[in-house]
């Protein structure tokens, strides 16, 4: 009788924590695919209807993250960063500081925020790391990587959109000892802290494999693409990727057995074929043209989409050999994300367009110019419950997509 009662007490509490509510970067599992249903396949002219906007955000590039009660971002103001809190009628419910932000070159807030249940997670390009109650914005915890974790802070800032699995939440400091670090993400506290190979992190932002006997996590760091035991922080491999600025913030796909990694400023990229335990990978292609700095690329159907950086081309490429299937000459630099088998793309120069990847080229549906905010046009794109969300330094931006 007690033992049946332990089992369902856990079971309970598994299944409650499992059901938590999450938002993250590049959507569901961090690879810019979504996942809604109803959506117009054609916009009307000469924009789809704009909902609301606020614009007042401050300076800053992040994604909104969006969750059934509320919409949340960051921006910068007088060199101090706020998280901000909407209702979904653009409604501003909280603005709460987490620290001093990034008032050099580039200046702005970085960091989309992680939200899981009740629990904002965000970190500053000075390393400091809070969680905060969602409801109002108060501070339950916060870590100085700087000062407690002997990390090393970038050209631009450290910048970073955080990963967590279960209720661990991992980050990279880049530190000498604590290269990447393993937090409890209800306390804080250190799970462990990887030394890694003591390179400094690259703004990326990482990803989980989940393989039959392990978990692997992925980043780019500023030499290499490495790979850690997710659950003791072990360095299982790196492969040397590295341009000339060490700049490598597009967060690797994987796909059965293999794994894509690409940067900017020519430098392009690389798939790699991961052993079947994690130990190891081996090169199986390369690609310099495709080269998007910091606008990630999708994979849909065996190919892979993404708008070059020095190679100012939209291109598709095909997973399995890295050839060029086909470009356009325009719509790069930008960002890309997808759904339901089209291309939502955030152009550098201010435009949104809705891109439909044919079996020999793209076809362009419709396109709109963002009217509002200032600065580049570098925040990725976000669909969530049939609404686009649109940054554009201080303004937010949220269109209806929704199929009548």
């Amino acid at each position: 009788m007690i033992r049946n009662l332990t089992i369902l007490v856990i079971s309970l509490i598994y299944v409650s924590a499992s059901a938590q509510e999450v938002s993250q970067w590049r959507g569901p599992d961090r690879n810019g695919i979504y996942r809604e249903t109803g959506l117009l396949k054609k916009w009307p002219d000469p924009a789809p209807t704009l909902l609301w906007s606020f614009d007042g955000l401050g300076e800053g590039y992040s994604s909104a993250s969006v969750t059934s009660s509320a919409v949340f971002t960051t921006g910068m103001t007088g060199g101090t960063g706020y998280v901000f809190s909407f209702n979904h009628q653009g409604k501003l419910l909280w603005k709460k500081e987490y620290g001093k932000e990034w008032s050099d070159s580039h200046s702005g807030s970085r960091s989309t925020p992680l939200v899981i249940g009740d629990k904002l997670y965000v970190i500053s390009a000075f390393g400091r790391l809070v969680c905060m109650n969602t409801a109002d914005g108060r501070i339950i915890w916060s870590v100085d990587f700087m000062k407690d974790y002997d990390a090393r802070n970038l050209t631009w800032g450290i910048t970073e959109n955080l990963l967590a699995d279960g209720d661990v939440l991992y980050c990279t400091p880049g530190g000498v000892k604590a290269n990447l670090v393993a937090l409890n993400r209800n306390t804080g506290s250190v799970i462990w802290m990887s030394k890694g190979n003591g390179e400094k992190s690259a703004y990326c932002s990482p990803m989980i494999i989940n393989l039959p006997k392990r978990k692997i996590l992925v980043t780019m760091m500023e030499r290499s693409i490495q790979g850690f035991d997710a659950s003791n922080g072990t360095l299982l491999w790196r492969f040397g990727h590295m341009n000339q600025y060490s700049v490598h913030p597009n967060t690797p796909v994987y796909n059965n057995g293999y794994l894509y990694c690409t940067s900017g400023y020519g430098f392009g990229g690389v798939m790699l074929k991961l052993a079947p335990d994690g130990s190891g990978v081996i090169q199986v292609w390369k690609n310099e043209k495709l080269d998007p700095k910091i606008g990630g690329f999708v994979v849909l159907n065996g190919r892979i989409y993404g708008g070059g950086d020095n190679n100012r081309q939209l291109f598709c490429l095909d997973w399995n050999t890295g050839k060029i299937l086909y470009q356009l000459n325009r719509l790069a630099p930008c960002n890309i994300i997808a759904n339901d088998g089209l291309l939502y793309i955030y152009s550098e120069r201010g435009e949104v367009s809705l891109v439909e990847p044919g079996s020999e080229g793209f076809n362009i549906i419709s396109t709109f110019k963002v009217s509002k905010g200032s600065g580049p046009h570098w925040a990725h794109l976000v669909i969530n419950n049939k609404r686009l969300y649109v940054r554009h330094g201080s303004a937010l931006m949220v269109y209806d997509v929704g199929a009548k």
